[in-house]
């Protein structure tokens, strides 16, 4: 069974307490990137409320993991097809299943 820890973080200036399974670095680690993110939306120009500027940084950062996930399963089918070709130049009995 995993167990909760509560973490204090800092977002634009907002303190929160996050429960996760996750270890309190890896937690702070999140928040610093969504703190970054969005201060990042601010500082660009593309708005002044913290609230817009939190749904455009979660636009950007969703486009980030979509993009990675796309990565991800092209080195997949890659990694398939070598593995394939490979398999097809060895010998008979050493190709498994």
């Amino acid at each position: 069974m995993s167990r909760k820890s509560s973490v204090k973080v800092t977002i634009v200036g907002e303190e929160y307490t996050i429960r996760s399974d996750e270890d309190a670095e890896h937690t702070r680690a999140v928040a610093k990137y969504v703190d970054e993110a969005i201060r990042g939306v601010m500082n660009a120009g593309a708005t002044v409320e913290s609230h817009k500027a939190a749904i455009l940084a979660a636009l950007e950062i969703t486009d980030e993991l979509f993009k990675a996930r796309d990565g991800q399963a092209e080195l997949a089918d890659r990694m398939h097809g070598i593995s394939s070709e490979l398999r097809r130049l060895l010998p008979p009995g050493k190709r498994g299943f």
